[in-house]
């Protein structure tokens, strides 16, 4: 399969993509936007799979130039693509009455439009015998879940991309393109920490990453079109 992942450079799509990479027959793409985070994560990928084909590349899925920079790449790496996973995404933890419209404008770029423009732009790679969109949703954004104080925008762009992966799998399946979402609980992550200081989640970043990998890969055979809730606990 050809994989492209973004948000590679740390939390569950760090772990993802190692996971993904231990099968040899997987090529995948590793975008994000630290150099550094990337080179880590290609060092710890030459030692756990020297066989395993990971490509990263430093990109920003907001700003980056698709035309000239990342579909030349892509094209170049892998051909076509496969699998396209939209992990990247930020948090602002802030009281509703302290938010000015920027933190919503922030949230809705780095969850909600930079996905978009992954899709946009990566649609005519797709397999033409079919491909799998995998959105990386929250529970914070899922109807009828449980919310927390200080997480208003971040939850509202995490909802936004839960309907769009509805409306996509209805548009796009024509195309034989199946479109999920996993709205993912608490994994032990630089933003879980941000979003609960001091909490500690019973699901590690490896274990979510390793549920990411397997579904990305095989989800597409059962679901489309679903936001599917994949927490143990609240949070």
């Amino acid at each position: 399969m050809n994989i492209v992942i973004t948000g590679a450079s740390s939390g569950v799509g760090f772990e993802a993509a190692l996971q993904l990479i231990e099968d040899p027959a997987n090529k995948v793409v590793a975008l994000a936007r630290s150099g550094d985070k990337l080179e880590q994560l290609a060092d710890i990928a030459q030692v756990r799979h020297p066989n395993g084909f990971l490509f990263p590349i430093e990109f920003d899925i907001i700003h980056g130039d698709y035309d000239l920079e990342l579909i030349p790449y892509l094209t170049k790496s892998l051909g076509n693509v496969d699998i396209l996973i939209n992990n990247a995404g930020a948090l602002i933890n802030k009281p509703f009455t302290e938010l000015d419209q920027l933190d919503f404008v922030s949230m809705l770029q780095s969850n909600f439009l930079g996905h978009i423009k992954m899709i946009q732009n990566l649609l005519p790679l797709m397999s033409m015998q079919g491909g799998h969109i995998v959105n990386i949703g929250s529970m914070g954004g899922f109807q009828g879940s449980i919310k927390f104080p200080g997480l208003a925008a971040y939850s509202a762009s995490k909802a936004a991309l839960h309907t769009l992966t509805e409306c996509l799998a209805l548009e796009l399946e024509q195309s034989k393109i199946k479109v999920n979402c996993l709205a993912l609980g608490s994994a032990q992550t630089e933003m879980l920490e941000k979003a609960f200081p001091g909490y500690q989640s019973p699901v590690k970043a490896s274990e979510m990453g390793k549920l990411i990998a397997d579904f990305a890969l095989t989800g597409h055979q059962f679901f489309n079109g679903k936001i599917l809730p994949v927490s143990v606990t609240t949070p």
